[in-house]
C-alpha cells in the first residue's frame, strides 16, 4: 500500500478553514482560522502528514482596535507574480448587528522566497461595490486574467452571504465588473442562515469548477458545487451551474459532522486531495463558531466519467483514506 495514497485524519487539530498550497518548491504551505481568532499562522512541510508536526509561523496578529482587531477568519496563501499574498477577513468587533457581523476582506504581501520568512505587508482592504459583510476571499487565473471570488451581503438580498466573481488589475484591487455567481437558493443552503461562502477554485476536464460551502456551521455546513466551461465568460452568471444537491456532506456513519469550508491541493504522488474542515461530534454547546473542534482534515478524491468531482464521503477518523 502506497503511504502517499493515504491519510491520518485529523491533519491538524483545531485549525478550520484550512488551505493547503502545495508550492513549485516541493513544500505545502497551510493556513487556518486559529480558534483565539486573533493572529494568521503560516506553516509547511514536504508532506502532508507533516503539517501536523511543522511549527506555526505567525505572520500578523489583530490590532487592539479599528477594522482589523476582531474575528480574523479563513486566510488563505497564494503565490502571485512571485510574491506571496495571504488573504483574509477582519472585523472592529465581535458583536453582530442584525445577525450579521462586520467583516471587511484584507490582503497581505511577502516578497520573500519562503513565506515563513520575511515581512507581511498590509496592502490594505480589497474593496468591493458594496460596503458590507464580506469574507472567504480566494483567486485563481485563467488565460491570462487574475480573478477573485468572494462571499459578501447584498443589501437587497436577504441573507448572510452571496458568490461573486471579478477580474483584478493586480492582486489586491478589483477591477470591471462585480457579478453574483450564486445565492442561496435550495433547502441545503439556508439551514440556520442563507449562506453561500469558502469558495475554492479546481480547474480541470474542460471545467472551471468552485466548490462552497452553505448553511450554518454546525452539522448542517456542507459543500456544493458550480462548474463553468472553460471557453465561458466567467463574468456572465449564466455560464455558472450549481449542482442541485450537496457535494459533500456530514456522515453520521463516519462520524463527520459540518463538512467544508474546503482547499484543493495534490498528494505526494499526484493524485487529487480535498483539504476541508469537520467535528466529530454533533451536539455543540453555544455558538458553533466559538467551538474551537473543526479540525483540518484531508482525503484523496476521484473523478465521475463524466468528468466532475466524486469527493465521496468525509472518512472515519483515524482510518486511511484511499
Amino acid at each position: 500500500m502506497d503511504i502517499n495514497r493515504e491519510y491520518n485524519n485529523p491533519l491538524v487539530e483545531q485549525r478550520a478553514d484550512p488551505w493547503v498550497y502545495k508550492h513549485s518548491d516541493g513544500y505545502y504551505y497551510f493556513t487556518a482560522s486559529v480558534p483565539e481568532y486573533d493572529r494568521i499562522e503560516v506553516r509547511r512541510a514536504d508532506t502532508l502528514e507533516g503539517l501536523r508536526e511543522a511549527e506555526a509561523v505567525v505572520a500578523w496578529r489583530k490590532y487592539e482596535s479599528g477594522p482589523l482587531s476582531a474575528n480574523i477568519w479563513a486566510p488563505e496563501i497564494h503565490y502571485i507574480d512571485e510574491k506571496w499574498y495571504i488573504y483574509f477577513a477582519a472585523a472592529r468587533t465581535t458583536e453582530t448587528k442584525e445577525g450579521l457581523f462586520d467583516h471587511r476582506m484584507f490582503v497581505l504581501e511577502n516578497n520573500s522566497a519562503n513565506p515563513l520568512e520575511g515581512t507581511w505587508q498590509e496592502k490594505g482592504q480589497i474593496h468591493t461595490k458594496w460596503e458590507s459583510f464580506a469574507l472567504d476571499a480566494t483567486t485563481f487565473e485563467h488565460r491570462g486574467i487574475l480573478y477573485y471570488v468572494w462571499a459578501q451581503k447584498d443589501p437587497n438580498i436577504e441573507g448572510n452571504s452571496n458568490l461573486y466573481i471579478s477580474e483584478m488589475s493586480n492582486p489586491w484591487t478589483l477591477t470591471g465588473e462585480q457579478v453574483m455567481i450564486a445565492t442561496p437558493e435550495y433547502d441545503w443552503e439556508v439551514i440556520g442562515f442563507k449562506v453561500n461562502e469558502g469558495a475554492a477554485v479546481l480547474k480541470r476536464n474542460g471545467r472551471i469548477f468552485i466548490s462552497f460551502s452553505a448553511s450554518a456551521t454546525d452539522h448542517n455546513y456542507c459543500m456544493g458545487l458550480l462548474t463553468a466551461d472553460n471557453s465561458a465568460d466567467l463574468l456572465d452568471p449564466r455560464s455558472w451551474v450549481k449542482s442541485p444537491g450537496p457535494v459533500f456532506q456530514t456522515n453520521v456513519e463516519t462520524g463527520q459532522y459540518g463538512p467544508g469550508h474546503n482547499s484543493f491541493t495534490v498528494s505526494e504522488d499526484g493524485q487529487d486531495v480535498i483539504i476541508y474542515h469537520a467535528r466529530n461530534y454533533m451536539e455543540i454547546t453555544g455558538d458553533p463558531l466559538y467551538d474551537p473542534n473543526r479540525h483540518t482534515r484531508a482525503q484523496i478524491f476521484h473523478w465521475n466519467e463524466d468528468g466532475t468531482p466524486n469527493f465521496g464521503i468525509p472518512v472515519k477518523d483515524g482510518v486511511r483514506a484511499l
